[in-house]
């Protein structure tokens, strides 16, 4: 049962009113009770003293009693309790308060001519009132272990959608009701374990402790508010903004102001959390509580516990909840209406480093200034950085930023693993609330002359040897999507490897997926079979994945095939190692025109025409090769003497399994079947 023990007390003052007990009955009924801070309506009031006894039994009904400047609306109060007389001749009385059916409080009153004490309680919880006559506008309140849902009704004449859910307080209080001035309430407060919520759960504060110095005014139409002081570890969350305060005090002051149902406005509100955060800032709040307008000013010397205390929500919705930052800051940012006006940004030194080694960023700084209105300039630079482990040098980007959009004008080249990197028309778009969109980035890419093997150490590959180039025209960011217009081409084993339809799903959230189609021209076998450790096979291969699809960059659907092209002047040949590889991850068998166990006489073999294919789909690998007979399928097509062909038996394939035995081909750890 949660009580004000304000709107309490004044119902008993009523009881002041009633005439001197002296007779066994006494009775009063009194239609309407007005105060500066409550009206009681409907009350009533009995005092039953037998003859000859040292007290008596006095009881009180309150029908309605309303405090609207607090919030406070209460029904059908009762109170019992023994009457009896002071030492100093006043009067005393302590028993059960009801409102209703709802569990009892104990309440307590003693008062004389010159002071009236009471106090609430239940359990541990305490709240004590003093008045005296020489100051009849003045309450004082003592709390001790209150619970925070007792002042609920008084929260609700600020937030009418907050909800307090736990937490107590302990402090001292003064209420100040004068005739011809606003209702006052101001004390320092020290706060346990608080905890509350609004109607949806979009703020929500869980075990925040800390001492406040509150002043709260109320009157003619105008609430002002002023809080104060240190709060002490804790947590809240407000839309995608989590806090996760520090045991350590972080500095709070806020002041606030709404006269009528006009929105609040804040014109000061203070944070100091070492050299982690210091901000000020400015707010105005919309009648229904949403955001009109805001302006920040803000300092971190060191951001590295910006992301654990004050960033993880923010960031955590694009996949960068983890990622450490390093360095210092300086923002000044700016919204109207709900939306992004301006922005300045000031990095002196800072690093970026994710965990997971999806992108480092080293020795950013510079400024950067976003403007929804007029033109501004700025520039950012790094030092180097890596971005999924592929190392990229150091970069100067000049921006210019007007009408809601940050651009990059001017190309921009950068050196990256041997080649270049080169970015142009960069067109960046900040997430607007109003509209409902993230963030939106557009840009030009081209590579040149990167160097692949050291792509393929970087990506933990075969040790590819080629030169990576390609023109991107059009790379397209939006709903945690990247499009790719445009290709890349992969000069690898003196043949071709083309990269098309590519987009990205995800590119730093959870379970990034990648999809594109690949074409793979006139290779070189040789060259290519050595690499993979995959036996020696002499000729051209032509090959294509079609609806290649990665999720946490580990394949889950492609339609592949592979074929050898004929080429003037190449032989084709077959070592008996690849032979038995190939077999191997093709579940095959050698069927050969000669005796079987003249098979291992021979290195190698002449070949027509080699073909495999795999349409991968729910983890298996349906197998395909040159031609089909039945279930059986022919992968490598003899000529010559000896001739052997290499026939597949099994069509489908666990993937699990096939990749198993492409590892142990690579590493020699099959056996030939010969039939």
């Amino acid at each position: 049962m949660s009580r004000p023990m304000l709107t309490l007390c004044l119902c008993l003052l009523a009881v002041l009113a009633a005439p001197a007990a002296s007779a066994r009955v006494a009775q009063a009924r009194v239609a309407k009770v007005t105060t500066g801070v409550a009206t009681l309506e409907q009350v009533r009031l009995r005092l039953d003293w037998p003859d000859g006894a040292p007290a008596g039994e006095l009881q009180l009904w309150a029908g309605r009693v309303d405090a609207p400047d607090l919030g406070y609306r209460f029904r059908d109060l009762h109170w019992r309790c023994p009457l009896q007389r002071t030492p100093r001749g006043g009067w005393q009385c302590a028993g059960e308060l009801r409102e209703g059916h709802a569990a009892p409080l104990r309440l307590a009153l003693a008062f004389d001519t010159g002071t009236t004490h009471a106090s609430l309680a239940r359990g541990g919880a305490r709240l004590a009132l003093d008045r005296t006559v020489a100051a009849p506008d003045l309450t004082r309140f003592d709390l001790r272990a209150v619970p925070l849902a007792w002042a609920q009704a008084l929260l609700a004449q600020a937030w009418p959608e907050g909800r307090l859910k736990a937490g107590t307080l302990d402090g001292q209080l003064r209420l100040a009701t004068p005739a011809r001035a606003p209702l006052r309430v101001d004390g320092l407060l020290k706060l346990g374990g608080a905890g509350f919520e609004n109607a949806d759960s979009s703020i929500v504060g869980e075990g925040l402790g800390g001492a406040l110095q509150l002043d709260y005014r109320s009157g003619d139409g105008l609430a002002q508010v002023m809080v104060s002081g240190d709060l002490r570890g804790g947590e809240f969350l407000a839309g995608n903004t989590y806090v996760a305060l520090p045991a350590t005090p972080v500095g709070l002051r806020v002041e606030a102001g709404r006269r009528g149902d006009a929105g609040w406005q804040l014109p000061r509100v203070e944070w100091r959390d070492g050299d982690a955060l210091v901000a000020n800032a400015s707010a105005a709040l919309a009648p229904d509580g949403t955001l009109e307008a805001l302006d920040v000013q803000a300092r971190s010397a060191d951001m590295a516990p910006l992301r654990p205390r004050y960033l993880s929500g923010w960031m955590g919705l694009v996949g960068l909840g983890e990622v450490d930052l390093h360095g210092a800051i300086d923002v000044d940012a700016r919204l109207r209406g709900g939306e992004l006006a301006g922005v300045t940004a000031q990095l002196h030194g800072v690093d970026l480093r994710d965990p997971a080694g999806r992108f480092v960023f080293d020795g950013l700084r510079g400024d950067l200034r976003y403007s929804a209105g007029a033109p501004v300039a700025s520039a950012l630079q790094w030092d180097g950085g890596q971005l999924y482990g592929l190392a990229f040098g150091a970069a100067r980007l000049p921006f210019a930023s007007a009408d809601g959009a940050l651009r990059v004008e001017e190309a921009v080249d950068m050196p990256m693993l041997g080649g270049r990197l080169g970015l142009r028309d960069v067109i960046i778009r900040p997430p607007q609330d109003g509209a409902g969109a993230g963030a939106d980035i557009r840009f030009g890419m081209r590579l040149a002359g990167i160097d692949f093997g050291k792509v393929s150490q970087a990506l933990g590959l075969p040790a590819f040897q080629g030169r990576l180039d390609g023109d991107l025209p059009h790379v397209h960011y939006a709903n945690d999507r990247i499009d790719f217009d445009g290709g890349l081409s992969l000069g690898l084993f003196d043949g071709r490897v083309a990269f098309s339809s590519l987009a990205l799903e995800r590119p730093f959230g959870t379970a990034p997926s990648l999809s594109a189609d690949v074409a793979m021209d006139d290779l070189d076998l040789l060259r290519l079979t050595e690499v993979l450790g995959f036996g020696s096979i002499t000729g051209r291969l032509d090959g294509r994945i079609n609806g290649l699809r990665l999720v946490d960059w580990t394949p889950v659907a492609f339609d592949a095939r592979f074929i050898t092209d004929e080429a003037p002047g190449v032989r084709q040949r077959i070592s008996q190692r690849a032979v038995q590889d190939i077999g191997s991850v093709g579940d095959a068998s050698f069927i050969s025109s000669l005796q079987g166990q003249l098979i291992g006489l021979f290195s190698d073999f002449g070949y027509r025409r080699i073909g495999i294919g795999c349409r991968l789909e729910n983890q298996v690998c349906a197998m395909s090769g040159l031609r089909s007979a039945g279930n059986a399928f022919t992968i490598v097509e003899g000529s010559g003497l000896p001739r052997l062909d290499v026939v597949g038996f099994n069509r489908a394939v666990d993937w699990p399994t096939l990749v198993e035995r492409l590892v142990a081909a690579g590493k020699g750890d099959v056996a030939p079947v010969v039939d």
